[in-house]
């Protein structure tokens, strides 16, 4: 019998290792440009990590086209192959990963030695002996992607049944390709050097949106009433989606003209910024702005009926059952479509809550039980 001697597949090649850290590189800077996107509120970030990915998945199939074409125009050489000997552990699945050396005779080349790993059924185990003379398909150009087909042709049935091969000579050459940790190590390399450099980019608005923006200082703000009394702000808080008002004490945000005040000094003049909420306590202001680039149920704060809030508080805490009322909050949003002001009222063992629109009307009531 003439035998030939096969070239082992190598290792991870510079190539190989230069494709696995970009596409570590691009998974990581897709999957970081995702998040920090959702984190900031940034549709485009949003939007860029997938379409990142997707482009990069389209450019490598593209790439390896060529390849794929050159592979694909070499039909695969079907031959007969003596097993030689096997090895396999036990496991409790089905299908049980044995581990082959067989001697391959193809009908015009030598013949040749080599080692392959491949998932048997637990039922046919007893028909891949060593001695067996099987049938086993490859690629001419790439032998050691040799598989044993498990179905052959009646023809091929035939020849293996009535074939007598002796093993080949040599050292059976190990087609299983052994990477190494390698291309592991870079391809997660590539992860990493990726969304840090997502990170980096975006580092000041990701850690440095609450606290770029100086401390505010105590300031006096003049009421809007027609008497001169002013009311103190001991802190006020803004942030790119938060502005926080606390008032000094022995003064209530409602107070004439205080609230609306409050309120303006907060939503920036005339930039039209929209809150999603107002929340107001009796010496609090707390908006919740929406993010830029986020489309929200939101509305511009300075719209409020401010000269109606007084009243609609003073109702809640009297009309509506509350035995002693201890606190009271009003919220205003437009979840729902249409703006909602709602007023909740706590007392020591009760509690009761009033709804109006946005023009300050009653629409609602849930009185104490």
């Amino acid at each position: 019998m003439t035998t030939a001697t096969v070239a082992p597949p190598t290792g991870a090649a510079p190539l190989d290792l230069a494709r696995g850290f970009l596409t570590g590189g691009v998974i990581g800077a897709s999957l970081a440009a995702f998040v920090v996107g959702c984190t900031l509120g940034k549709v485009p970030l949003i939007v860029a990590g997938p379409a990142l990915l997707a482009a990069y998945a389209l450019l490598f199939r593209l790439a390896g086209a060529p390849r794929r074409a050159r592979e694909g125009a070499l039909a695969p050489l079907t031959a007969l192959a003596l097993i030689d000997g096997r090895e396999m552990r036990t496991v409790k699945e089905t299908d049980v990963p044995v581990r082959f050396d067989l001697t391959v005779a193809p009908d015009l080349a030598p013949a040749f030695r080599i080692r392959i790993t491949q998932d048997v059924h637990v039922s046919e185990l007893t028909d891949h002996r060593p001695g067996t003379v099987l049938v086993v398909r490859y690629p001419p150009d790439r032998p050691w992607l040799l598989r044993i087909v498990k179905r052959p042709t009646p023809e091929w049935e035939d020849r293996a049944a009535g074939a007598v091969l002796e093993p080949a000579p040599g050292p059976a050459v190990v087609a299983d390709r052994q990477d190494g940790c390698a291309w592991s190590l870079t391809t997660l390399l590539g992860v990493l050097l990726g969304a840090a450099a997502v990170v980096l980019l975006m580092r000041a608005e990701l850690f440095g949106k609450d606290t770029d923006a100086p401390a505010a200082q105590p300031v006096p703000v003049t009421s809007s009433s027609t008497s001169t009394s002013t009311f103190s702000v001991t802190a006020t808080v803004a942030s790119s989606t938060t502005g926080t008002v606390a008032f000094g004490p022995g003064r209530s945000v409602l107070d004439r003209g205080v609230l609306r005040e409050a309120v303006e000094s907060l939503a920036g003049g005339g930039d039209g910024r929209q809150a999603l909420t107002v929340v107001v306590r009796e010496q609090l202001l707390t908006v919740v702005f929406a993010p830029n680039g986020v489309s929200a149920p939101a509305f511009d704060p300075r719209s409020l009926p401010f000269d109606r809030l007084p009243a609609l508080v003073e109702e809640a805490r009297t009309t509506l059952g509350v035995d002693a009322p201890l606190t009271w909050q009003l919220s205003a949003e437009r979840l729902a479509g249409a703006l909602t002001i709602r007023i909740g009222v706590t007392g020591a063992g009760d509690s009761a809550s009033l709804e109006a629109d946005g023009r300050g009307t009653v629409v609602r009531r849930s009185p104490a039980r």
